[in-house]
């Protein structure tokens, strides 16, 4: 079996784009998208004619609206393919707003089962901010599920498995850049490879946490820079990869050995942590890298929000 089946024997494969053209030959169970991919996406002949359709259809409609308009029918396209879930993102510049999150969030829900497609089959997508994980557990009792996003630190996941959000996504090769940046000339990169990367021990330690004290949450693994990083994170409950890496487990047959296992983590002497308000914002200062990846997402993000936004007033 090639790497790809491999890894589908352990761990739920989901694909990382808005490409959803791209998606049948991989055959992943779901599929993620972000305000960078859609636009990514929209600026490919194959879809404009996609995007003219949807503005044209809603023209007059307030520009949030239209936007949000677009995203849900991507959604729909990616919902045509995969037999799972979509995950679609709330505007980044929300990020620090509870209510307008909340609000957002029900409004994206309710187009799609306007269109047809039931809550089950839909993640909605929130930057893990104290705000986005406070949104998230509003929406997860009116059983609107949360993926939250731009997880880069321990205390962000604990919070998020308290508020009983659905899912979260640990960003892997952001945590990986960080610190191979942070290190310069005197990084090693063979002494950080597989178990040993930093962004693989930090999913491995929420995996383990997750599952030594029972919670629910899922675990999946985001952001790859590498087929290492993804390999060495085999058994993670779901590993969101891009088609690019997709493809290249696809050509392989190298052996994936399972990395992570419930059974184990159960055994983990690990303690249990609790974080408040002012516990959670003093973890998260006290993680630099967290704190400027964090940031620094919720800029790319909301610049690309600013893009499409612009994109979609010229049409």
């Amino acid at each position: 079996m090639n790497q790809l089946d491999q890894l589908k024997q352990h761990t739920i494969v989901v694909a990382d784009t808005g490409n959803f053209k791209q998606l049948a030959q991989f055959a992943p169970r779901d599929a993620t998208t972000n305000p960078s991919l859609i636009l990514k996406a929209v600026q490919q002949p194959d879809y404009a004619p996609l995007l003219a359709e949807t503005v044209a259809a809603h023209k007059g409609q307030p520009l949030e609206e239209i936007v949000d308009h677009v995203l849900v029918r991507f959604g729909r396209e990616i919902l045509k393919v995969v037999p799972g879930r979509v995950s679609t993102e709330v505007d980044a510049r929300l990020s620090f707003d509870t209510a307008a999150t909340v609000a957002r969030a029900r409004r994206i829900t309710a187009m799609y089962e306007d269109a047809g497609i039931g809550r089950e089959r839909v993640l909605i997508k929130i930057a893990s901010t104290w705000e986005g994980i406070q949104a998230a557990r509003i929406l997860e009792h009116e059983r609107i599920h949360c993926n939250l996003t731009l997880l880069f630190s321990f205390c962000q996941a604990v919070a998020c498995g308290e508020a009983g959000v659905r899912l979260i996504s640990p960003f892997v090769g952001r945590i990986y850049d960080w610190h191979r940046k942070s290190a310069g000339s005197s990084w090693d990169e063979a002494a950080n490879a597989g178990a040993n990367d930093p962004g693989v021990k930090s999913v491995a330690q929420i995996y383990t946490y997750y599952k030594k004290f029972g919670v629910d949450t899922e675990v999946m693994g985001a952001s790859f820079r590498n087929v290492g990083q993804i390999v060495a994170l085999a058994g993670c409950d779901l590993l969101t990869i891009s088609p690019e890496l997709l493809a290249q487990l696809q050509g392989s047959e190298a052996p994936v050995q399972r990395a992570l296992d419930p059974a184990a983590a159960a055994k983990a002497a690990v303690h249990a942590a609790t974080f408040n308000e002012a516990s959670f914002r003093w973890a998260l200062n006290e993680d630099a890298m967290a704190t400027e990846k964090l940031a620094e997402g919720i800029r790319a993000f909301a610049a690309d929000a600013v893009k499409l936004d612009r994109m979609i007033e010229g049409m």
